[in-house]
């Protein structure tokens, strides 16, 4: 009998999964785009997984997250382990801190690749700092109204404190964008993993419009 990684496989071909499967993983946040793409990335075959966060479920979260009304008020990461657990039969690795600039070294020790998929400008600028640091890729993914982008760091610029200061909660946010947002980001790490390319991308919901990030002035 086929295993649960079967289409996938003989899409990507079993070197992509393997490499994916080995590749030790940290997504830092388990929010709209952290814990959605947690649950794509293991459902492509991923088995080294860190997840970083610190909030509880929140009714609001169960539009747009992978969680539902029974995880409401319990731990993101607990939930999301229990989740992927359940799916999958993969156990994930649940920090449930806040990242900053004194336990980065820690925490996201021993990654391949981390995965910035935080809502704010400082804990976005502590994972680009400890990246560059310890020379590890990076891969940052945001969302804001009907845009997204997926941008490896060397391209990344970390959002202005105007943008953060504003009340995450009160962002329009389409379930659609996360989506788009978690399926761009997967097939940019996939096609990494497949042949070292790194694609950087953006795309609106509205116009359905996907294209390449325009590189920084002097890159």
């Amino acid at each position: 009998m086929p295993d649960r990684l079967h289409h996938e496989s003989l899409y990507r071909g079993p070197q992509v999964l393997a490499k994916l499967a080995s590749l030790p993983l940290a997504i830092c946040g388990a929010g709209a785009v952290g814990s959605n793409l947690a649950d794509n990335l293991v459902r492509h075959g991923a088995a080294k997984l860190r997840v970083i966060d610190h909030d509880r479920v929140e009714p609001h979260n169960i539009s747009t997250q992978i969680y539902g009304e029974a995880d409401v008020g319990v731990w993101k990461v607990e939930a999301l382990r229990n989740a992927l657990f359940r799916a999958c039969g993969v156990e994930i690795e649940s920090v449930r801190k806040t990242l900053d600039a004194r336990n980065a070294r820690t925490i996201l020790k021993e990654t391949g690749l981390i995965i910035d998929a935080f809502d704010n400008t400082a804990s976005r600028q502590c994972v680009q700092d400890h990246a560059r640091a310890a020379g590890t890729p990076c891969l940052h993914v945001g969302l804001f109204e009907d845009y997204c982008e997926v941008i490896w760091d060397e391209e990344y610029r970390v959002p202005r404190q105007v943008i953060a200061t504003t009340d995450v909660c009160e962002y329009p946010l389409a379930r659609n964008l996360v989506l788009l947002a978690t399926t761009i980001a997967s097939e940019v790490i996939l096609q990494w993993l497949a042949d070292s390319t790194r694609r950087s991308l953006s795309a609106t919901l509205r116009d359905w419009v996907v294209q390449p990030v325009e590189k920084p002035a002097g890159a």
